[in-house]
């Protein structure tokens, strides 16, 4: 698939990006002490490469709502944290066994596995560590949400349950509903905390959030099916990591399960239904709906 991403959406993508850069480099400058390999395998994994779709995902939420970009951005790095620990231990041996990620050298094997996973625990301390320090965000109400929010998309009822529902598809045949509770937890989960946390820094009530919990799920879906699809049809050089693995391993996905243009439909379905979501909306979430497009035509 080619990707036409819009200018300013390209636009908003490097900025984001170099800000994430920015706040990692900060926070994991080297401590010129023993612990010198963890940080550097810590910056390894979590400076340069990647979509950034969920801290994008955070400013754009947060912007609905005048959100102060210094507060969104820390938010955006404790998500960003999370994510990345994910990867770090998701590539290790014992569950995926990945050489690449995001165009270099996973961390366990630039480093060693006993540092990947230290770099992987770190990571996820460090993002709730962001989140309850006061400079985030003066309000320790809106902090605890943070924080409560995180916990559940990150643990066995959000993504590393999915990730156990992953493995075990490598044992078990799993149906339709099953691949997509599975993509729900190990993907959607965090997409959609990425959209909560952005509701949550503009103190809208948890009932106030439904149309866009609504499109974090649609859009969360979509990213699954077009990851699927790019794993099908992609190019590895351009994806920065190994393509076809679940093919192989003989795992259940969208793809297998629905076929490729039924799968193609199917996303550009729920692209217009995320979308839809943002119809009380004006021309404030056309960043959001921007994303919603770039899922479905991106390349990587």
């Amino acid at each position: 698939m080619a990707t036409t991403v819009m200018p300013s959406l390209r636009d908003a993508l490097d900025d984001v990006a170099q800000d994430i850069d920015r706040r990692f480099a900060e926070l994991l400058a080297d401590p010129r002490d023993p612990r010198a390999s963890l940080y550097a395998a810590m910056r390894h994994a979590a400076i340069g490469g990647g979509k950034r779709l969920r801290p994008l995902l955070v400013f754009a939420t947060a912007r609905l709502f005048d959100v102060d970009r210094d507060c969104a951005g820390w938010v955006a790095t404790a998500l960003e944290a999370i994510h990345v620990y994910s990867l770090i231990h998701d590539d290790l041996p014992a569950m995926d066994d990945d050489d690449m990620r995001r165009g270099k050298p996973t961390v366990h094997k630039a480093f060693d596995e006993a540092t990947a996973i230290l770099a992987g625990d770190c990571l996820h301390a460090l993002a709730f560590e962001i989140l309850a320090d006061p400079s985030t965000h003066p309000d320790p109400f809106v902090r605890s949400e943070l924080i409560l929010d995180l916990a559940r998309a990150s643990g066995p009822s959000g993504m590393a349950g999915g990730q156990m529902m992953d493995l075990e598809a490598e044992r078990q045949v799993f149906d339709l509903p099953t691949v997509t509770r599975l993509q729900q937890m190990k993907t959607g989960a965090l997409i959609c905390a990425a959209v909560e946390a952005g509701a949550i820094l503009g103190r809208v009530p948890p009932e106030g959030r439904t149309h866009l919990r609504g499109y974090a799920h649609d859009l969360g879906l979509a990213f699954q099916i077009a990851d699927d699809l790019l794993d099908a049809e992609g190019d590895e050089a351009t994806a920065g990591k190994k393509l076809r693995k679940d093919e192989d391993a003989g795992k259940a996905t969208f793809l297998s399960l629905l076929g490729v243009e039924r799968a193609r439909e199917q996303c550009r379905m729920l692209v217009d239904q995320a979308i839809a979501h943002l119809r009380d909306y004006g021309p404030e979430a056309d960043l959001l709906r921007a994303i919603a497009a770039y899922v479905v035509e991106r390349d990587r």
